[in-house]
């Protein structure tokens, strides 16, 4: 392997010791979910705060069922009717029940609650006045939620770190919070470079190409929870890219950049960070994708990807995601991984670690998971990124893989986080 050339988790390494979780804000507890929370956040009362009936039925007294049959039959008057929302002040008497409804607290005097569906109703409508029927006993806190059963008052219902799901966003606001602390979604400037791009409502003339890139990486960007902003596309000029960059870095958290990466005449990437910064590295032991810059440019980290589509995108998804989460304030962790058996020959050409498109799905019959390599692998097609849902990885050195190895696969339609 080149002796400057890096491998992937020395490169993952390298972005994430560079990098740190963003300020802390406050958003409503809604557009926290699917977000770590950046500091405990505990209840001010007792959830739930009273003692509530679990059925619609009676309240009543257990021991008043005791000896409760088909043969001895135990009737009740029905002293009251609560609803939730309603509370009925008094208490509960030797020989009486209160019609209840799920949801509302559970009247004092009472210890148990039979759903409505076995209770005989003898007289009147089955609410306050009627005379009611009961053949069976009754356990005590039968069909009761108990005050205080999911936390108590002052206790942490969710941690820092923890990811908030929708329930969780019901959980803070039943703990008393309207708001949620988070850290703030990285901000990421995307530039695209080179003199041949046109913005996709343009029709190219001869030579020229559209930005494709841009939109995959903001779309990649978005997906990893940042805020991307296109800052345009840059000819192959170097004060103009300069002045894009310098721009970029005085605003915002993360800059990437597509194009301009490699060794040609007009890649001025790596020698401007270099001016302007310093470079950390410039090239990953990946494929595709090889040639990649990251360092910091006045302290703000940036990453120059590649202008091939599928080697831009496969760079932005092994190294900048892993960071923008980091400063989302997630867990260390990365795309679940995944064995499975190749269903034909992998070749290699060169010693680095190829990433291949891939698509892996469970057979039908067998149960196991089984994986096929797009058929070009060319890095300048986005159409086999589309379609596929994993990257079949194939390790640093000279050797591939025969059909039916077992190999491993990146997932990349399953977050982090989710055990496979």
């Amino acid at each position: 392997m080149d002796e400057h050339m890096i491998l992937v988790e020395e490169a993952q390494d390298i972005i994430l010791a560079h990098v740190d979780p963003t300020d802390i804000v406050e958003v409503p507890v809604w557009q926290a979910a699917g977000r770590p929370l950046a500091t405990d956040a505990a209840t001010d009362i007792d959830l739930a705060p009273f003692a509530s009936s679990a059925m619609d039925g009676y309240a009543l007294r257990a021991a008043d069922l005791a000896d409760a049959s088909a043969a001895t039959p135990v009737e009740l008057e029905v002293v009251g009717h609560e609803a939730a929302g309603h509370v009925f002040e008094g208490r509960i008497e030797p020989g009486c029940a209160v019609r209840i409804m799920t949801g509302a607290p559970v009247p004092v005097g009472a210890d148990a609650v039979v759903k409505y569906e076995i209770v005989d109703i003898i007289s009147g409508d089955g609410n306050e006045g009627s005379l009611v029927r009961f053949t069976a006993p009754a356990k005590v806190g039968e069909n009761i939620r108990e005050a205080g059963l999911e936390a108590h008052a002052g206790e942490a219902v969710m941690r820092a770190g923890e990811v908030c799901t929708p329930a969780g966003c019901g959980l803070l606001a039943s703990a008393g919070h309207m708001n949620a602390c988070v850290h703030r979604a990285p901000r990421v400037a995307i530039i695209s470079l080179g003199t041949e791009l046109v913005a996709p409502d343009c029709v190219p003339a001869r030579g020229q190409i559209r930005d494709a890139n841009a939109y995959v990486l903001m779309a990649q960007a978005a997906d990893a929870g940042a805020e991307p902003a296109y800052l345009g596309i840059a000819p192959d000029d170097e004060a103009a890219i300069r002045e894009l960059v310098l721009q970029a870095v005085a605003t915002y958290d993360f800059v990437v950049t597509s194009g301009g990466a490699s060794a040609g005449d007009y890649d001025y990437v790596t020698a401007l960070v270099r001016r302007e910064g310093e470079v950390l590295f410039d090239r990953v032991s990946m494929r595709p994708g090889k040639a990649i810059t990251f360092g910091l440019v006045r302290g703000v980290p940036f990453l120059g990807l590649s202008g091939n589509p599928a080697a831009a995108s496969v760079g932005f998804e092994m190294l900048a995601r892993p960071a923008l989460r980091k400063m989302l304030g997630f867990p260390a962790g990365l795309r679940p991984r995944q064995r499975a058996r190749v269903l034909h020959d992998v070749k290699k050409s060169q010693a680095r670690r190829f990433y291949d498109r891939a698509r892996v799905e469970r057979d039908a019959q067998t149960g196991e998971l089984q994986v096929r390599s797009a058929r070009s692998q060319n890095s300048a097609l986005l159409g086999t990124l589309h379609h596929a849902n994993c990257l079949l990885t194939v390790p640093d050195g000279p050797d591939g893989f025969a059909e039916g190895d077992m190999v491993e696969v990146v997932r990349l339609d399953v977050p982090e986080g989710v055990e496979l």
